[in-house]
């Protein structure tokens, strides 16, 4: 195999490899949500809001 070829094939791979990771960061951000979050619903805020005088 010769230098060229060498060469070519490494664009090559890189090319490829380039392309794998731009399809599975597509793949992820189109496939549907994979979160395992609780479905709390809504909650109500129960903090105090501080009476201070900004000016």
């Amino acid at each position: 195999m010769s230098a060229v070829q060498k060469r070519l094939n490494a664009i090559g791979q890189s090319i490829k490899q380039s392309i794998i990771w731009v399809l599975d960061a597509a793949k992820r951000i189109f496939s549907p949500s994979d979160d395992d979050y609780p479905k709390t619903g809504v909650q109500p805020f129960e903090g105090d809001i501080p009476e201070t005088n900004q000016q």
